[in-house]
């Protein structure tokens, strides 16, 4: 398995902005970690998703029970070691192949 890079964000609250569901209003932040593996190809893929979160295609603004979160936006993430691709984890041989496709 070796070792793990661990992309970690940090959002806080702020204003959402024109596009996002209701302009102006305030959003609540979060932390979100995210798992790639620290080889060449998983490298490779996080200086793809830097360049993605650097471009605000990381997160979405969502309303959930009338309040504005922060949420993963369309981008897929390994958000956890285990419980294969039906729990955003390892193992699936596909993953940076299909996560490269989509950045």
């Amino acid at each position: 398995r070796g070792t793990a890079l661990q992309p970690l964000f940090k959002m806080s609250y702020s204003c959402s902005k024109v596009g996002d569901p209701r302009p102006g209003q305030p959003y609540t932040g979060g932390n979100f970690c995210a798992f790639l593996p620290d080889n060449k190809e998983g490298q490779k893929t996080a200086m793809l998703l830097k360049k993605a979160f650097e471009h605000g295609l990381t997160f979405q603004i969502k309303s959930c029970n009338g309040e504005e979160r922060v949420t993963w936006g369309l981008i897929p993430h390994k958000t956890s070691w285990g419980g294969g691709k039906a729990r955003n984890g390892y193992p699936d041989a596909q993953y940076l192949r299909e996560v490269c496709t989509v950045l």
